[in-house]
């Protein structure tokens, strides 16, 4: 039994529960959960082992969680990304509609003249691959990415079509950011939001910050219960377009190859703001409250014109990376099927393997998961689902 640290208010309790059940029934080794609403905290919650690849499986007699362990968040880190351009514009200082080459020359070229900023937000590029992908060292230099973008073609007519930009997404919006500020997009976000809000949350991590963090590991879920009698039709989905070489899938999640080392100091260090965000979960929880509404005496992030703008949908149907159906707003997952939230309104991002976070403007709540245990999935994870699913339950009760 793993014991479950941190604090719930009256009412929650469920959310707890589902929790504890993660590590009991679906392959938890480490996590931790927290919840805003209408600003204040009202879920606080971690357990398990720092280290997912720690002794007994990472959930007994490895270094504990603690209450500001932090993790890789993986693709969760997008969603922290995509508030910079949403207040630059917001700020007056980047045009949505404008052309990217505007603020990047260098990017007009291959076909890309006409591709417009908010393509790059809502996956609607065509660029989620690269003919020739990087090394991890390339990947991480700042440099490499930026360039290999200006140079590349369109896999689609910009703007026609949508295709999740897995790896891509990093330079896209690094570089932009870059231009448009003078700044780093790790620098902007530690600047203008974490600093401010107070919040354990990096994208490109200091020294002490990595230090903390726990490793992450790929884990397999327990399987299901059989079911007597059900039969499954077999169809394709996004883990069977990822075994096949020459999909987009494949070729969008391998735009850096190999894979590089995500518990590597140097990975931590660099800013792939599409993959390698450290952050803890109230820090996730804080800074999707703070875009919906006050915290702690913080004015709200979002104007509401700029929330309307994160949450209305841009992309939706059949995805050229991802296969299934799914829908984007300006940086952020939208509430369906594939990516199921809160409630219709909400808007977040996964990461793949399990970690999440949203907020829900209607009922004022922002959420946050991170998890060390990296399961095979991309956007439903299992446990962020039961958590989600508690969490509604005890608000509608």
């Amino acid at each position: 039994m793993v014991d479950v640290q941190g604090t719930v208010e009256d009412g929650f309790e469920p959310v707890r529960d589902a929790f504890a059940a993660n590590f009991a029934r679906r392959g938890e080794r480490g996590a931790a959960v927290a919840v805003y609403r209408h600003g204040r905290k009202i879920v606080d919650l971690w357990g398990g082992s720092r280290d997912a690849d720690g002794p007994d499986g990472g959930t007994d007699g490895g270094a504990p969680w603690e209450a500001d362990t932090a993790q890789v968040i993986r693709s969760a880190t997008k969603g922290v990304a995509a508030i910079v351009p949403l207040l630059l514009h917001q700020r007056g200082l980047l045009d949505l509609d404008a052309p990217v080459g505007t603020y990047w020359p260098e990017f007009k070229t291959a076909g890309k003249d006409r591709v417009l900023v908010r393509h790059l937000l809502s996956h609607r590029a065509g660029l989620p691959v690269l003919d020739t992908p990087l090394t991890p060292e390339q990947a991480l230099d700042g440099v490499s990415g930026p360039a290999a973008l200006a140079a590349q073609a369109p896999a689609w007519t910009p703007g026609a079509e949508h295709g999740y930009h897995a790896q891509t997404y990093s330079w896209l919006l690094a570089e932009l950011v870059l231009r448009v500020t003078g700044r780093s997009i790790g620098t902007w976000i530690s600047d203008e939001i974490s600093g401010p809000l107070g919040l354990e949350l990096w994208v490109g991590a200091p020294a002490d910050a990595r230090a903390r963090a726990g490793r992450l590991a790929d884990v397999e879920a327990p399987a299901p219960p059989a079911a007597a009698g059900l039969r499954v039709r077999p169809k394709r989905d996004v883990a069977d377009a990822y075994c096949d070489p020459a999909s987009l899938t494949r070729r969008a999640f391998g735009a850096i190859t190999p894979a590089p080392d995500e518990n590597a100091d140097a990975y931590r260090a660099a800013e792939l703001p599409a993959s390698n965000g450290i952050a803890t979960a109230r820090a996730l929880a804080r800074c999707y409250a703070a875009l919906i509404g006050p915290v702690d005496g913080h004015p709200r992030l979002f104007a509401p014109a700029t929330l309307t703008l994160a949450r209305t949908e841009e992309s939706a149907g059949p995805d050229r990376t991802l296969v299934v159906n799914t829908r984007f707003g300006l940086g952020y997952m939208l509430h369906g099927p594939a990516s199921p939230l809160l409630a219709p309104g909400s808007f977040g991002h996964p990461g793949r393997g399990g970690c999440l976070a949203f907020a829900d403007p209607e009922s004022g709540t922002a959420f946050g998961y991170v998890t060390n245990g990296m399961q095979q999935n991309v956007t439903a994870d299992p446990r962020a689902q039961a958590l989600v699913r508690a969490l509604r339950g005890a608000l509608d009760a």
